[in-house]
């Protein structure tokens, strides 16, 4: 059973039907948030994987670049896997 059970669920169908709305939800929310991402900000990631690039190998997966609002300002959210 294990893992295969946290993905569905037969003995009740209310409870699978809102597990499902919640993970449509999360879904929506993401993408909400990469439509309303600056345009700049693909090309921001490639440019700095090529600078970081140049010090450390790394994969374009191994970076995320976010932008955040929080109220009146913008945050820059920079995440970048390194290798050990």
């Amino acid at each position: 059973m294990g893992l295969f059970s946290y993905f569905k669920n037969e003995d009740d169908p209310k409870l699978s039907a809102q597990i499902a709305k919640e993970r449509l939800q999360i879904v929506v929310a993401h993408e909400r948030k990469q439509r309303t991402a600056p345009e700049y900000l693909p090309a921001l990631q490639r440019e700095l994987l090529a600078v970081i690039a140049k010090y450390v190998q790394i994969e374009e997966d191994d970076i995320q670049v976010q932008i955040d609002q929080q109220g009146n300002l913008s945050v820059l959210e920079l995440n970048v896997t390194l290798p050990h």
